[in-house]
């Protein structure tokens, strides 16, 4: 949340701003844990982190192979049965979003 106080403090906030957008310009490399952060799985589910969302989930994940080889329509159905968003990427968008605005301080 942006608080601001004077003119000199809303040209340094935004001049920060600028810089962490150039930051953000193109392909990201975030990590899931980053990505799902405990803030944003928790508000968007009954779980208080990305661990324990995947552990309930009842499929084996140790590996980025293991994520891989779960079903699409499976894995929607299970994000679907714990959380508003109708599947994955709906979740990763939002997440993603989250996470720049974190990034971009608003």
């Amino acid at each position: 949340m942006l608080k601001i106080t004077g003119l000199d403090e809303l040209t340094n906030q935004l001049d920060h701003m600028a810089r962490v957008a150039e930051e953000l310009e193109g392909t990201q490399t975030v990590l899931m844990t980053e990505l799902l952060s405990p803030e944003f799985v928790s508000s968007h589910t009954k779980f208080v982190n990305a661990e324990e969302m995947f552990e309930a989930s009842g499929f084996k994940i140790e590996s980025q192979d293991d994520f891989a080889a779960i079903p699409d329509a499976e894995w929607d159905e299970f994000i679907r049965s714990i959380s508003s968003f109708s599947d994955w990427q709906s979740m990763l968008s939002e997440a993603g979003s989250a996470w720049a605005a974190k990034k971009l301080g608003i």
